[in-house]
């Protein structure tokens, strides 16, 4: 997608009034017998330079003047006049930011990876004159030049750059950009990427490779939640391993919060049972629920 370029009509609405009255005048004095044809036709000519010397340029321009093929000045915002037939507007010249898009088609990086990258340049022309006179057309050039040196910066990168570091690429390509057209008196503002697109056989096989790294770290914070549970069973080891009371206290810890749960079935290893007394334990733990139920009801 280029630069949209906005033609402008020379020919404005105060000339085209300037025109109209000027001969409705001259008319209406022939008609009146005032004066003759020859004069007449004299007239309406010198209404027509008049009206075409009155020029209007947008807040936003400025007019580049050449008489007689040299350049004169620039004039404008506003109303201005210029010398009919001697004097010529070569253009006008919109001087608020522009946005142009350009992209690089299968473009090879550093290690030979084919992307498409579709990016955005923001520019100014800052020196009206440079740009008038010094490039012939500085929408194409500029078009050109970004995309030349969006390639030249793709080949100068690997893939994983270009994916990662986004702003470091569009900010050297700014640079790159900007140390062309200074001489043409335009600055490139800003440049943004907008899309990197990669072959889908690369995008499948790094999304797999993305997958793996991510179960692959699960796995480890897994192993590593293990051996800090298994540390810390160890050293609660320690203190129930000479104070059976202890134990036995956290064994009906246990207990009462699987109650608290409403779960009816307890599953309890049988050593523990011996070592424990949990048989006993678990066995009075049922039977006060059990009568707590037939309260209830």
């Amino acid at each position: 997608m280029k630069t949209k370029i906005i033609t402008k009509n020379y020919f404005n609405p105060i000339s085209l009034t300037v025109l109209v009255i000027l001969t409705g005048i001259v008319i209406g004095l022939f008609y009146v017998k005032v004066i003759s044809q020859p004069m007449l036709i004299g007239l309406l000519i010198l209404s027509a330079l008049f009206s075409s010397s009155i020029q209007i340029a947008d807040q936003w321009e400025k007019a580049v003047v050449l008489r007689m093929g040299k350049y004169r000045g620039l004039k404008g915002p506003g109303i201005f006049f210029i010398i009919p037939v001697l004097d010529r507007i070569m253009d006008y010249i919109d001087q608020r930011i522009r946005v142009t898009d350009f992209k690089a088609e299968q473009t090879l990086t550093k290690d030979t990876v084919p992307v498409n990258v579709i990016a955005v340049l923001y520019w100014t022309v800052w020196d009206v004159e440079k740009s008038a006179l010094e490039v012939q057309d500085y929408n194409a050039a500029i078009e050109y030049l970004a995309q030349t040196g969006l390639r030249d910066i793709i080949g100068k990168h690997e893939l994983s750059d270009l994916l990662q570091d986004r702003e470091k690429i569009a900010n050297a390509l700014q640079v790159v950009l900007d140390e062309s057209t200074n001489s043409w008196g335009i600055t490139c503002q800003n440049v943004g990427i907008k899309e990197i697109t990669i072959p889908q056989g690369l995008a499948d096989a790094m999304s797999k490779q993305a997958q793996a790294e991510r179960e692959r770290r699960a796995r480890v914070i897994l192993g590593t939640a293990e051996t800090e549970i298994a540390e810390k069973f160890a050293k609660a080891s320690e203190q129930y391993i000479n104070n059976p009371v202890a134990l036995q206290l956290r064994a009906m810890n246990i207990i009462g919060e699987g109650l608290k749960e409403k779960s009816s079935l307890i599953l309890v290893p049988s050593s523990a049972l011996d070592s424990m007394n949990l048989g006993v334990l678990g066995g009075l733990a049922s039977l006060g629920k059990l009568q707590e139920k037939n309260t209830l009801e």
